[in-house]
């Protein structure tokens, strides 16, 4: 008898332990901002702080860093193009007829000013009791020469991509032309590079961009969306 009651509590609570872990809830907060853009450092400060008062939760933040600001007399030295492009797929979503700086998308589901104090935290509250429909495992994240190798697996059905980003944890850097000319900025969660995939698994190589030094703190942020760009799940992996 005490064998049988034994088996049905360890049943019991490994049933309960599942239902915890697929109800987690994650939130994604995805910054577009520029160096060369003088609406962007309050922006750059309100992710920073989200980070910070966030850390033991999941809640994961990135810095998308555009180039339509270059031409204004400051070069971004951590802006792409395809940062844009992407960030023009999130205009198509929302049906806007442009792009701006400071944009923050949360889950790929609503976007605002970036330095709006009061509608991220608001969004934190409303994202942090939705749960993500997928899981997602990374293993075996480490650094071989000039590249990031990691395995990873996406467990569920709903996503269409999942994004592999590599991040540094922080820069400060002195601007000394455009609009922030004579400014010392601080940029959180930097996008360094990251990779698009569509299977649910698989092995991939990310390369470490020549800018970023050995004293720089790197991690993988990996986040799935569905057709409509929504997040469906996240996790980080620090290197």
């Amino acid at each position: 008898m005490k064998k049988k009651l034994l088996i049905v509590l360890t049943l019991i609570a490994s049933i309960s332990l599942n239902a915890q872990n697929n109800s987690e809830s994650i939130v994604v907060l995805e910054l577009f901002t520029s160096q060369g853009c003088s609406s962007c450092p309050p922006a750059d400060r309100l992710l920073d702080n989200i980070r910070k008062s966030h850390e033991d939760e999941n809640v994961y933040v990135l810095s998308y860093h555009v180039d339509y600001w270059n031409r204004l007399g400051w070069k971004d030295p951590f802006s792409t193009g395809s940062y844009s492009d992407y960030q023009r797929e999130y205009a198509t979503k929302f049906n806007s007829r442009s792009i701006y700086t400071p944009q923050l998308v949360v889950n790929g589901s609503e976007h605002f000013t970036g330095s709006n104090r009061y509608k991220a935290n608001d969004a934190l509250q409303k994202y942090s009791k939705s749960k993500a429909n997928n899981t997602i495992v990374l293993n075996d994240v480490r650094k071989e020469g000039e590249t990031i190798q990691l395995n990873y697996k996406v467990e569920g059905n709903d996503f269409s991509t999942i994004t592999l980003a590599l991040v540094v944890s922080e820069r400060t850097t002195d601007v000394s032309r455009g609009e922030n000319r004579n400014r010392v900025l601080k940029n959180t969660n930097i996008v360094a590079n990251r990779r698009v995939e569509s299977e649910n698994s698989g092995k991939i190589t990310i390369s470490i961009p020549d800018w970023i030094s050995k004293n720089d703190k790197l991690s993988v942020i990996a986040y799935t969306q569905d057709n409509s760009l929504k997040t469906t799940g996240a996790v980080k992996a620090e290197i």
